[in-house]
């Protein structure tokens, strides 16, 4: 074959699949309908677990004070507002978070509500709401309710996933867990039984969402964490969009 019949028939299998008719009741691909549940990062707002690094955003330069440009730079803990914690996280042999897979993070997911006056959310109370044959499961808690992931105060007595509940999910197959403040362990736990059950099975972690703009069902799921190599976490963007 010759390089001009080459080109010709490249660019006949280009046409084609660029007008392949789509598949009845697929979305077109856009933005349309897709709601961001990611907390926005800002110093004076971001609650910062306790211990971990201070959250501090400067500028280098600044076009408002004359600059030619404007460039700035970040300090943060790998674990500041909306991140995934990877295996790596508590689990010696687990996969740093520039290795884990884009299948628990792209898919279905189903928005479970907590009451504000439940703080664990044990198997009991898990067993309360239709979780069962979700993919992805995201607690939407007290912290929501009380818009915890928009206030610089760090509180203690944010709802969390207990490890009998957390020894449901995975043992169900669940892929992702996701809640809407720092961490979804107990504040104080003895030891981190429930990082160890989730992440020990490969299912990653999503902490810090902000799901004051969605409420209970099933959703389309993107989550994804800058890729950092070798480490156990990273901050995400994170969107949801509701299935009919």
């Amino acid at each position: 074959m010759t390089v001009p019949q080459t080109l010709k028939t490249c660019t006949l299998l280009v046409l084609v699949v660029g007008c392949a008719p789509r598949a009845p009741g697929t979305r077109e691909l856009s933005g349309e309908g897709w709601i961001d549940v990611t907390a926005t990062l800002d110093p004076a707002t971001t609650p910062v677990y306790a211990g971990d690094a201070p959250m501090k955003f400067d500028f280098l330069k600044d076009m408002r004070k004359g600059d030619k440009l404007t460039l700035s730079v970040y300090s943060m803990g790998a674990h500041s507002g909306t991140h995934i914690d990877a295996p790596m996280h508590f689990v010696a042999t687990g996969v740093a978070i520039d290795q884990v897979p884009l299948d628990p993070l792209i898919g279905t997911a189903r928005v479970i509500d907590i009451p504000d006056s439940v703080q664990a959310i044990d198997a009991g109370e898990l067993n309360r709401h239709d979780w069962r044959g979700a993919q992805r499961v995201l607690f939407r808690t007290r912290s929501t309710l009380r818009g915890w992931m928009d206030s610089a105060a760090f509180h203690r007595d944010f709802a969390y996933v207990a490890p009998d509940a957390a020894q449901l999910l995975a043992d169900a197959g669940v892929v992702l867990v996701g809640v809407d403040y720092i961490s979804a362990e107990q504040f104080g736990a003895p030891a981190p039984r429930t990082h160890q059950i989730l992440l020990g099975r490969g299912i990653p972690i999503v902490e810090g969402l902000d799901l004051r703009p969605v409420h209970a069902g099933d959703y389309d799921l993107i989550v994804l964490p800058i890729k950092v190599r070798g480490h156990e976490g990273a901050p995400a963007r994170a969107i949801l969009r509701k299935r009919n």
